[in-house]
């Protein structure tokens, strides 16, 4: 079979699987007593190492299937979670993640892991300090001498570990099943049937218990029936629905497990007599393709609406960012040429026309709005990788650090999603290296030990802003002027004329960089200007924030989308352009003698405040003649707390534009974002205003 129409489909699901296993771990060594997570980390592993097998990437396979006789080790109590467990799983992660990675590149996901499997090999072994086992539930709710009721033949006991299990199901009311599963004789591959059956339950449900053992079951150490316990909170309908689209295999039986009450409070699970028919599968058989999951839920003892929401994963589709992105160009040209409808429905003044273009608005808009939703994703898939990153640069640094991140479940468009994950690594790793002082600082200067990075993304307007602060030492505008000074960045006249706050907007400067010496987490001299640079790339803007001693903020506002846009067009000479509506605060019109002009520039005064102002017409060099004007048209536009105003030849009205690349000639030109089509067929230039002026 070829393999290789399932690649993308692997790769996906393996940077999932290793995202999952980063996040969880981290978690584990927060709370070494929770069974809970284990059991995820545990589950992750397994269908990892299933997935690989199955492509034939034996060495993923190798070293996933160490990692679990490690963490059936932990789950069975017989070796304690650690920092050496806990560092040994990362160091795994980090040689996974290299191996999957390996294979985009064409590798066959080959690597030298001899080390880490001899060092799991030796943690299974005994080579870690036990600990006692972990206290899922009260003990005298869980009494270890009772054992379930079960009508019928069967062939295993409940430990307690798995009564518990049982119990906090039932006292969650979910629902508990016994399976017995037969897989044809004709079946030449029973353990990948075993998997399948295995990931379809996981979509709904979570095992509790499978005989023979999960790992006799991949080693093929059976005959053609196994038995598994599922707690699950679908009915048993739902659940013969997950596994009837496997072939070869049919369910000999389903169970319930149902729970009586003792008089001494004693919950015992009991197995009501409920053998159904046999339901036989579909003949044709079912491809991985097919079988796809979105998310993979474990039903835990009380199901949170974040966990519902993910168990309906056959109703989610995977789709390739590259067709979205086709999706949104052709809504794109649909807007503009709906825009060039009702120009001429303007220009023509047909009522039977102008009827057509109204409801073709309608349509349009909510195609838009549903083509824009479907391209939004939650930040949360960038925030994901940093709590290992900060782990890992705390550790090393020696510093202790709690990492605090808010709002991640705030929506950006996949385009700036993509870009944000750079520029963020830069500002954090920043405010552990230069911001974050070391314990015995925060002692002394009267700080908790653990210092507090808090990672923010919220909604404002029609804007996502993201947050990095600390509550580090700060940035001093004192040494910040020295540096550059040194560094021939300004001159001694410049830098006496400086206050500490204008000090500060010096580390955006190229090159500008605050670092004795040049290490593995920054000082690179790359400086934060590589920083702003992203940013307004993708039409934002970063702002910052500092106070001695008592901390920095960084400040990232970004388009929700970059594709369609609202704009004010304005006239600029015989051009037009075009000002996203975002970034304006207000028009205004003026008369010739309300400009004053203060060191150089002039300015206005805007309800007692001063407002400065920028003429267009020379900023954009427009060669013709001016006409003079009784009057003059302001868009005031914002740059972060920042106002200013653009002097414009007349405004022409709010529209909804498409931004289209201007290509590689206009490639970075400051001031230019990108390029429109407008009604009549003709191209206006989209101003951007963060880097305009």
């Amino acid at each position: 079979m070829d393999m290789n129409q399932y690649m993308d489909m692997f790769m996906e699901e393996s940077r999932e699987h290793l995202q999952s296993l980063n996040q969880k771990i981290l978690e584990l060594e927060a709370n070494p007593d929770n069974h809970a997570i284990l059991d995820e980390i545990f589950r992750s592993a397994h269908t990892l190492k299933g997935m690989s097998a199955t492509m034939g990437y034996e060495r993923i396979a190798e070293l996933t299937h160490e990692m679990e006789n490690v963490l059936s080790e932990l789950r069975n109590a017989k070796m304690a979670v650690n920092t050496n467990i806990i560092d040994l799983l990362f160091r795994c992660l980090d040689a996974l993640e290299n191996m999957v990675e390996s294979i985009v590149g064409g590798d066959n996901g080959d690597m030298n892991v001899t080390d880490l499997v001899n060092r799991l090999r030796s943690a299974s072994q005994g080579g870690f300090v036990a600990a006692p086992p972990p206290k899922m539930v009260k003990q005298q709710d869980v009494p270890t001498a009772i054992k379930p009721l079960i009508n019928g033949p069967v062939s295993f006991e409940f430990n307690s570990y798995e009564l518990s299990l049982l119990h906090e199901a039932q006292r969650k009311n979910l629902n508990a099943f016994l399976l017995n599963v037969e897989i044809e004789q004709s079946c030449v591959m029973r353990a990948a049937r075993v998997y399948m059956v295995f990931r379809n339950i996981e979509e709904i449900g979570e095992v509790i218990k499978s005989v023979p053992s999960v790992q006799e079951l991949e080693d093929e150490k059976f005959d053609y029936t196994f038995e598994v316990v599922v707690v699950t909170q679908e009915d048993q309908q739902r659940l013969v629905e997950a596994l009837e689209t496997i072939s070869e295999i049919k369910i000999a039986s389903i169970r319930s497990i149902d729970f009586e009450t003792r008089p001494n409070d004693e919950i015992m699970p009991k197995e009501t007599e409920e053998t159904h028919k046999t339901h036989e599968t579909h003949e044709t058989e079912q491809s991985p393709k097919h079988a796809d999951v979105i998310d993979t839920t474990v039903v835990k003892a009380q199901p949170t609406t974040e966990q519902v929401r993910k168990s309906k994963g056959s109703q989610t589709v995977r789709v390739d960012i590259e067709r979205l992105d086709s999706l949104m160009n052709l809504v794109g040209e649909l807007v503009i040429n709906k825009t060039r409808l009702e120009q001429i429905s303007t220009t023509s003044n047909i009522s039977e026309l102008n009827e057509t273009i109204e409801h073709i608005d309608r349509i349009t808009t909510d195609l838009q709005n549903v083509v824009m939703k479907v391209r939004m994703v939650p930040v949360e898939q960038v925030f994901n990788r940093f709590p290992r990153m900060v782990r890992d640069l705390a550790k090393e640094l020696g510093k202790e650090i709690n990492l605090i991140i808010e709002g991640s479940e705030t929506e950006l468009d996949r385009t700036v999603i993509d870009e944000i994950g750079d520029p963020l690594v830069h500002l954090i790793r920043n405010a552990i290296d230069h911001g974050v002082e070391v314990p015995s600082v925060r002692l002394n200067a009267g700080k908790p030990v653990e210092a507090v990075v808090r990672l923010i993304a919220k909604h404002e307007g029609n804007h996502v802003v993201i947050e990095v602060n600390d509550d580090g030492k700060g940035i001093d505008g004192a040494k910040i002027r020295e540096k550059a000074l040194k560094k021939g960045i300004i001159t001694a006249q410049e830098a006496e004329q400086m206050d500490d706050a204008a000090s500060v907007q010096l580390i955006w400067l190229p090159g500008f960089s605050m670092a004795e010496k040049v290490s593995d987490i920054s000082g690179r001299g790359v400086g934060l200007d590589v920083v702003r640079s992203k940013i307004e790339a993708l039409s934002g803007f970063v702002e910052i924030e500092s106070k001695p001693g008592i901390g920095t903020k960084f400040k990232i506002r970004l388009p929700l989308t970059l594709a369609i846009i609202q704009a004010l067009l304005v006239h600029v000479g015989s051009e037009i352009y075009a000002i996203p509506l975002g970034t304006i605060d207000e028009t205004t019109s003026i008369q010739p003698e309300q400009i004053r002009n203060v060191q150089n520039q002039e300015v206005i005064l805007l309800r007692s405040n001063v407002l400065p102002l920028v003429r267009l017409r020379n900023l954009l060099e427009v060669h013709e003649e001016a006409i003079e004007e009784e009057e003059l048209y302001v868009v005031v536009v914002r740059k972060g707390d920042k106002k200013a105003g653009l002097i414009v030849d007349s405004l022409i009205g709010q529209q909804e534009i498409v931004i289209k690349s201007p290509g590689k000639l206009l490639q970075g030109v400051r001031g230019i974002a990108g390029a429109a089509i407008l009604g009549n067929g003709h191209v206006s230039l989209i101003l951007d205003v963060g880097t305009l002026y």
